[in-house]
């Protein structure tokens, strides 16, 4: 089965509020047991408008990474969110 992979590329407006969706939003990942492989480190945009922070989870699929965001775990980390940033986020299928 192809795993599944959240991509998120995130500029954070309120650091303050942004932590507590990180300290949240753990709930969710442990439950649905994702694998952080990028996280907010050194980048270079290539192409196109970048933000600052971009995070790369790893899930068992697909379905399990849909399922980890629908969660109420992690709706309500999304919810401190809402005012912390300005964030894109894909969940893509692996090959």
């Amino acid at each position: 089965m192809a795993k599944g992979y959240w991509i998120a590329h995130v500029t954070v407006t309120d650091p303050a509020q942004y932590q507590k969706y990180v300290e949240a939003s753990r709930a969710a990942f442990t439950k649905y047991g994702a694998v952080m492989l990028a996280r907010g480190g050194a980048f270079e945009q290539m192409d196109g408008q970048g933000h600052a922070r971009n995070v790369v989870i790893e899930f068992a699929s697909l379905q399990q990474a849909k399922e980890c965001y629908n969660s109420p775990e992690y709706q309500h980390a999304k919810a401190l969110r809402k005012n912390a940033g300005i964030a894109n986020l894909v969940l893509v299928e692996g090959v």
